[in-house]
C-alpha cells in the first residue's frame, strides 16, 4: 500500500464573487476635467479661509479708533443727534443699572420708531419721551426682528465670528471683553463686514485668483426685488425695508434703467430734528436732502469677477453693489453679505 503524497496548499480566493459574473459591468465614467479657472478659484478661497482662521477679530481693529457708546436710559431723539453728530450709523448700547452689554443701536431701529407711529398715530406725542430701554416694547408692538444683541470676544478667530455673523443676520457685530478684576463686561469696538472684507482685500493676494464671473457663483439676489421711482413716497420706502428686512431700495426709472438707491441711513437725515413730516417727501425731493460725504453707487454686471470686487473694496467704502446689464437695467443686488457667505460656505458641508 503506497504512502500518500504531500497534501496540496490551499486554494487562494477567488478576486471576484461569482455573482459578480452576473451583474453588467459599468465602468465608471472619467471626471470632469477641472478648468484652470476652476482650480485658481478653489484654491482662492481656500487660501482666504485660511487666513480667517489664523486672525482674530482683534487683528482687523485699526490702530486708532473713536467708539461712541449710548445709555439705554437715553431719549431716542437725542441718541439720534449723537449718531449724525459723529458721523456714524450704529452703536453699543449700555445698561448702566447691571452694567451690561444691552445690544447695538443700528438705523434699523429708528425705522422702527417710524414705523410704529404709522400704525399707532395716536400714540405719536409718546414718541418725544421714548428712550432707547423702550425699543423692546416697539418691536413687540410692529412685529419685526428684536434689536442685535449678539457679539464676540476680540481675541475669536476671525473666521467663528464671520460665522456668527451670518447665523445672526448681522451686519456688525459688538466685540465684548470681561475685565478679569471686575468681571465685569467690556465694549471694544464693533466689528463691521465692511471692514472685514477690506481686511481680507489688503492682506490675502489669493482675492486676485477669484476669476469666476458672478454669474456662475449663485450668489446675490436677481429675483423678488424691492425698488422704487423718484416719485414714491418716503414713507412707502420705509415700508418696503421693513417688511423685507433690507438695508436699501434701488431706485429705477420706467425702464428699470437704476437711478439711485434710498437707504435706510437716509432717512436718519429727514428725522434729525425730530419732525416726521418729510416723510410723506417723494424719494427724489428726500434725495437732495442726502449728505455730500455720500459715498456713491457701486454698480457691477454679471460678468464682473470677485477680483474685481475685491480691488474696488480695497479703494473704497462700499456697502453692496448693484448688479446691472449694459443698458444700466437693473439685474440683482450683491451685498457684502452675500460676499462673505460666498468666501465663508462654497463647497462646504455644513
Amino acid at each position: 500500500m503506497s504512502e500518500p503524497g504531500p497534501s496540496l496548499p490551499p486554494r487562494p480566493p477567488s478576486p471576484v464573487r461569482p455573482s459578480s459574473y452576473l451583474r453588467p459591468h459599468r465602468p465608471r465614467p472619467p471626471p470632469e476635467p477641472v478648468g484652470i479657472v476652476d482650480r485658481e478659484q478653489a484654491q482662492g478661497l481656500r487660501a482666504i479661509r485660511e487666513f480667517l482662521k489664523v486672525r482674530t477679530t482683534y487683528d482687523v481693529l485699526p490702530v486708532s479708533f473713536r467708539l461712541v457708546i449710548l445709555d439705554t436710559s437715553l431719549l431716542v431723539q437725542k441718541s439720534l443727534n449723537i449718531l449724525i453728530l459723529n458721523g456714524i450709523v450704529s452703536a453699543p448700547l449700555w445698561n448702566s443699572q447691571t452694567s451690561t452689554f444691552a445690544g447695538l443701536l443700528t438705523s434699523s431701529d429708528y425705522i422702527n420708531v417710524i414705523q410704529y407711529y404709522w400704525q399707532y398715530p395716536e400714540k405719536f406725542e409718546e414718541i418725544e419721551g421714548f428712550r432707547l430701554d423702550s425699543l423692546r416694547e416697539v418691536e413687540r408692538a410692529i412685529g419685526v426682528t428684536p434689536i442685535e444683541t449678539v457679539s464676540v470676544h476680540p481675541m475669536i478667530r476671525l473666521y467663528d465670528a464671520c460665522r456668527q455673523m451670518l447665523r445672526s443676520r448681522a451686519r456688525r457685530i459688538p466685540l465684548i471683553d470681561v475685565d478679569e478684576e471686575t468681571q465685569q463686561e467690556m465694549v471694544v469696538s464693533v466689528l463691521t463686514q465692511f471692514r472685514i472684507l477690506k481686511f481680507v482685500a489688503v492682506n490675502v493676494r489669493e482675492t486676485q485668483m477669484l476669476r469666476k464671473p458672478l454669474s456662475d457663483l449663485n450668489t446675490g439676489t436677481y429675483e423678488d426685488i424691492s425698488t422704487a421711482t423718484m416719485q414714491t413716497p418716503v414713507i412707502n420706502v420705509i415700508h418696503q425695508l421693513v417688511g423685507k428686512d433690507i438695508s436699501s431700495v434701488p431706485i429705477v426709472d420706467s425702464n428699470g434703467v437704476l437711478l439711485n438707491i434710498y437707504e435706510s441711513v437716509d432717512v436718519l437725515t429727514l428725522i434729525k430734528g425730530g419732525s416726521y413730516d418729510d416723510l410723506n417727501l417723494s424719494v427724489g425731493e428726500a434725495l437732495l436732502k442726502r449728505p455730500d460725504d455720500f459715498s456713491g453707487i457701486h454698480t457691477c454686471s454679471p460678468q464682473d469677477r470677485l477680483d474685481t470686487i475685491f480691488d474696488t473694496i480695497r479703494r473704497s467704502r462700499v456697502h453692496r453693489f448693484m448688479i446691472v446689464d449694459s443698458s444700466g437695467r437693473l439685474k440683482g443686488v450683491l451685498t457684502l453679505s452675500d460676499i462673505l457667505q460666498y468666501l465663508l460656505l462654497d463647497g462646504e458641508e455644513e
